[in-house]
């Protein structure tokens, strides 16, 4: 999510105290949006969930006068397709699927967006793909089911979450080619700004048929405002500004730790369990999501 391009000697400098910093702060929090997810499921439809998280998220986003650079009108077409497949669609489907898997399975098959974003890219976009990358979408897509596949023949409730979990990571795979350029072109903070602006326009009516259908509970709002400003507000600033100090493959990272801390927070505060399948699935699907995002050599 690069707001400039990256000069070569930054992506070959070490990483310094503050970049640990953003790298930790950007998948801790990403990594426990599953987590507290499932907290406020306790008391709220999924609607409000997805409508109060976008809300808070651009709310947080507009504090930052870089949120507020002028776009071009030319571009507000794609902005409105980024508004649907980076927020809207993919963070209404996380919280109805986990009405039906836990938190630490849904975080596992998040790590699949890199290997969705290559798919996507050669099938969709025509974006040149290597030998390396297309391992890696192999490797990929054996984890995915190893994860999936033994929740899945559960009942048919489960297997639905699982394919709604991966029918939202796939909308990610389409949204990285859209932005990728929008962000280079006007910055990060300038399309997410955007972006989620279109994303509370679509969420609204959700938003209200879930408000109608949730009790107030502590516990959900100080989770709503977790899931707001700090995953849809700070995590995406932490990544931006990492992303322009150290480049966009070295903070893809972020992606192999978020899992970790989906399935750590998930079985030591939720009591969930996890098959041994599924946690060697975990480990495969991050092994072909690292060989998706290297350089051809």
């Amino acid at each position: 999510m690069a707001s400039a391009p990256v000069k070569d000697s930054a992506e070959n400098q070490p990483f310094a105290g503050f970049d640990w910093l953003l790298l930790l702060a950007a998948a801790g929090i990403w990594g426990s949006s599953f987590y507290f997810t499932d907290i406020a499921l306790r008391a709220e439809h999924p609607g409000l969930i997805t409508w109060l998280r976008v809300l808070f998220g651009f709310c947080t986003i507009m504090v930052f006068p870089a949120s507020r650079r002028s776009v071009e009108a030319t571009d507000h077409k794609k902005l409105l397709l980024l508004g649907v497949t980076w927020m809207a669609f993919p963070l209404t489907l996380f919280p109805i699927a986990q009405q039906w898997i836990n938190s630490s399975l849904t975080g596992m098959l998040n790590s699949a967006m890199p290997v969705m974003a290559v798919i996507v890219g050669a099938t969709v976009f025509n974006t040149p793909t290597h030998r390396k990358q297309l391992t890696g979408v192999a490797v990929g897509i054996l984890g995915i089911l190893m994860i999936g596949l033994p929740a899945a023949s559960g009942d048919t409730t489960t297997a639905l979450g699982v394919i709604l979990v991966v029918a939202a990571v796939s909308s990610y795979g389409v949204a990285v080619h859209i932005a990728g350029p929008l962000q280079r072109k006007y910055g990060s903070l300038a399309v997410l700004s955007r972006v989620l602006a279109v994303a509370v326009v679509a969420v609204t009516p959700y938003g209200i048929v879930g408000l109608l259908d949730s009790t107030w509970a502590v516990d959900a709002v100080v989770s709503n405002l977790i899931l707001g400003v700090g995953g849809t507000g700070f995590a995406f600033v932490a990544a931006a500004t990492l992303t322009g100090r150290v480049g966009a493959v070295r903070m893809s990272i972020v992606t192999y730790l978020v899992p970790v801390v989906a399935i750590v927070l998930g079985l030591f505060l939720l009591d969930e369990t996890l098959q041994t399948w599924q946690l060697v699935g975990s480990g495969t699907l991050i092994v072909g999501a690292w060989m998706s995002t290297r350089p051809a050599e």
